[in-house]
């Protein structure tokens, strides 16, 4: 949306403030997965789902009334707490899998992942629609409504077709108790290789649709299917790399 924005001289943001508003998402949805992830395991992935999603949904909403950098950034920061659905979605998946099927079963839900190359491929085309191929610009304020129709109403297909179910033993657990995985540098160096590894998949993904138009100067919806090409199969590939951990160990296959 903002490489469209900005391609269509709508607004006349350099490449810095795009890649502000482009990137800010991703940051508060990683910033939240801590807190979030404590949540889900004093309150059940049910509830803690449901809610992030119907209240992700009112930021992105308001992202049609957005006409300034400033309000972009604002919204931005709202809907991304999206992304710290999955801390929920792993905590919630892992609790009803034995130890031996968990990486499988991680990764189908991993896979869901995909879902961002499906919306580069087809939120230019929905753009092109609905602004008239550019003639109506002010028809991409629908694009961020319908969107934020569709967090709502999964948020609550979600609460209504799931079942509660928390981690057995975890009742009465204080917050210290809840971050003593912290003190065990393990989890550092997890998440350390997480950072590395994800965050550059994903801080290229993110940039490859505005790098795609500004140098190659493709059209967005032609950039959004290059993009697709690039982020599908990581999702494709999670369940097979969920299932490999499953039969020789997630040490071996992050080396592989």
């Amino acid at each position: 949306l903002i490489t469209y924005l900005v391609g269509k001289g709508v607004y006349d943001w350099d490449k810095a403030q795009m890649g502000w508003l482009i990137g800010i998402p991703v940051l508060t949805g990683s910033l939240m997965r801590l807190p979030i992830g404590i949540l889900t395991d004093k309150y059940g992935g049910r509830i803690v789902y449901s809610t992030l999603l119907i209240v992700s949904a009112v930021p992105m909403f308001l992202v049609s009334y957005a006409d300034s950098f400033i309000g972009f950034l604002l919204a931005g920061l709202g809907f991304g707490l999206a992304g710290a659905s999955f801390a929920v979605g792993i905590a919630f998946t892992s609790i009803w899998f034995e130890k031996k099927h968990q990486g499988t079963a991680l990764g189908i839900f991993g896979a869901g992942n995909a879902g961002a190359a499906i919306t580069s491929m087809l939120a230019p085309l929905m753009l092109k629609s609905l602004t008239n191929d550019g003639v109506d610009i002010e028809g991409w304020r629908t694009l961020p409504q319908i969107y934020a129709v569709v967090l709502a109403v999964t948020g609550v297909l979600f609460y209504l077709f799931t079942h509660s179910r928390k981690v057995e033993g975890h009742e009465g657990y204080t917050l210290g108790q809840r971050l003593a995985p912290l003190r065990n540098m393990r989890v550092w160096r997890f998440g350390l290789y997480y950072f590395l590894v994800f965050g550059g998949f994903v801080a290229l993904a993110q940039w490859l649709i505005p790098y795609y138009v500004n140098v190659y100067t493709m059209t967005v919806a032609t950039a959004g299917m290059m993009a697709a090409i690039f982020s599908l199969p990581s999702g494709v590939i999670r369940a097979f790399g969920g299932w490999m951990s499953d039969r020789i160990g997630a040490r071996s296959v992050m080396y592989e």
